[in-house]
């Protein structure tokens, strides 16, 4: 049946597991003063499906007890399970691979991924490690990344790459006589303006982050 408080059953399911209101709302695609605006204000009235179902899968229950009516509970045939890998970028020598430790999976509408330019089979969520992409990207920020990205003509943008044996993100961008830039949006953290694209391997490119504030 459905649960008699949506909201407290929610609530309830954020402090158990340490997360915040606003990574919640960033990762069903919401402002992000929307979770706590459902909880402490009533508004929305009703959480709508799609934002149930991903909170419900994020977090394994049964969308009814987040307030889904009995003939709908579990219906989650539109959400994509984005496997979220135990490694960081800029912290050592991932392989963001099909064998690669799972750190968890997090439910994310497929409709909306594909309208991000992707394939939902190519994406992986990993963790940022370090500020050298501040303000950008901050240190522990959720980033999805599109592994699709490295087999087709380099774009310029933010990107997880390896050099060297390390898996680091950063901007890429292309120089002139067919050369690289590799650059860190902190001016605080070098960045490589003419680096031999041989020597860089792009992993995939980022197109998505979460964060807790």
């Amino acid at each position: 049946m459905m649960s008699s408080d949506p909201r407290a059953e929610l609530e309830r399911l954020i402090h158990s597991h340490g997360d915040d209101y606003s990574a919640l709302s960033r990762l069903v695609g919401r402002n992000p003063a929307y979770i706590q605006q459902f909880i402490k204000r009533g508004s929305p009235k009703n959480l709508p499906e799609r934002e149930r179902s991903i909170l419900a899968r994020y977090y394994g229950v049964d969308p009814q007890l987040l307030g889904a009516p009995e003939e709908v509970g579990g219906k989650s045939d539109n959400l994509k399970l984005v496997p979220k890998l135990a490694v960081g970028a800029s912290a050592g020598a991932g392989a963001l691979a099909d064998g690669e430790a799972l750190a968890g999976k997090v439910g994310f509408d497929e409709q909306w991924l594909r309208k991000l330019g992707v394939e939902p089979r190519n994406v992986s969520l990993i963790r940022v490690e370090g500020d050298s992409m501040q303000p950008t990207l901050n240190d522990g920020d959720d980033i999805m990344v599109d592994k699709g990205a490295a087999l087709k003509p380099l774009r310029d943008g933010i990107h997880v790459i390896r050099i060297d044996g390390v898996l680091i993100v950063k901007r890429l961008a292309r120089a002139p006589g067919g050369r690289l830039s590799v650059l860190s949006d902190n001016p605080a953290y070098p960045s490589w303006p003419d680096r031999d694209p041989a020597e860089v391997q792009v992993v995939g490119r980022v197109v998505w982050v979460g964060r807790r504030l």
